[in-house]
C-alpha cells in the first residue's frame, strides 16, 4: 500500500488493488495542495472545516464516519470513540479514531485526538502496526502525550507524524515535527518525498518514526 501526506491530518491512502481512501480533507482556507484525482472512500474524524471538507474530493467517494464496523471495497475501517480535548469533548467535542485494514496490514488515523488511550480505546488498536498521529499540540496531543501513545501499541511500527507546524502552515499555534523527535525514542527515518510504499514484508522489526514531507 502507498500513502501519501498532503498536510494537516490528510492522507491518501492507496491500496495494492487500487482502492484509494483519503482521511480529514480539509477546505480551501487551510494553505496545503489538496487532491485533485477520484477517490473512493473518505474518512471524517470531525466535523471542524480542517478536516470535513467532502465536498471537494472527486469521485462521489463513500463518506465514512462515526463509531463501529464500515466495509467498503475490500477495506475494514473501524471507528474508535474519543475525544478532541482532555476535558471529555467539552472543549472541541468527539473525535474518531480509524482503524483501517487492507493488504494485510492494520493502520489507525488518530484525527485530532486530544488525550492519551484508555483501555477501552486500546484494546482496539492493540494490533495496529502504522499510526497515523498527530503530535503538534494545542488542538490534539502534544510531543509527551504522543510518545505516550506510542508505549500503548504492543505491535506498532511505523509512526508517521501528523497535524503538525510546516512551512505553509506557520501562524497556527501547533509546534513543528522537530519537538515530538526530540522526546522520541526511536529510529527516525526522514523520507525524501510526500508518499511511501509499506507491505507486511517491509515494516520494520521495532518501532521507527517516518517523517513524511507535505505534498
Amino acid at each position: 500500500m502507498k500513502i501519501k501526506w498532503f498536510g494537516h491530518a490528510c492522507f491518501l491512502i492507496t491500496t495494492a488493488d487500487g482502492v484509494k481512501l483519503l482521511t480529514d480533507p480539509f477546505d480551501e482556507s487551510v494553505p496545503y495542495p489538496f487532491p485533485g484525482e477520484p477517490v473512493d472512500i473518505v474518512t471524517v474524524s470531525h466535523d471542524h472545516f480542517d478536516h470535513n471538507a467532502v465536498a471537494r474530493v472527486k469521485g462521489g467517494p463513500q463518506v465514512v464516519r462515526g463509531l463501529g464496523e464500515h466495509q467498503v471495497k475490500g477495506v475494514s475501517i473501524w471507528g474508535i470513540p474519543s475525544f478532541h480535548d482532555q476535558k471529555g469533548g467539552r472543549e472541541r467535542g468527539r473525535n474518531t479514531i480509524f482503524r483501517i485494514q487492507a493488504d494485510g496490514l492494520t493502520l489507525a488515523h488518530f484525527g485530532d485526538l486530544g488525550h492519551t488511550l484508555n483501555a477501552e480505546q486500546q484494546k482496539p488498536l492493540h494490533g495496529v502496526e502504522v499510526a497515523l498521529l498527530p503530535v503538534g499540540g494545542h488542538f490534539t496531543i502534544g510531543p509527551k502525550e504522543a510518545v505516550e501513545v506510542i508505549h500503548m501499541l504492543p505491535q506498532l511500527r511505523v509512526v508517521i507524524p501528523m497535524h503538525v507546524k510546516t512551512d505553509l502552515i506557520k501562524d497556527w499555534p501547533i509546534a513543528p515535527v522537530g519537538e515530538f523527535l526530540d522526546l522520541v525514542d526511536l529510529p527516525v527515518r526522514r523520507q525524501e518525498s510526500s508518499e511511501v510504499e509499506i507491505t507486511r514484508e517491509s515494516l520494520p522489526g521495532e518501532k521507527e518514526v517516518w517523517v513524511l514531507s507535505h505534498a
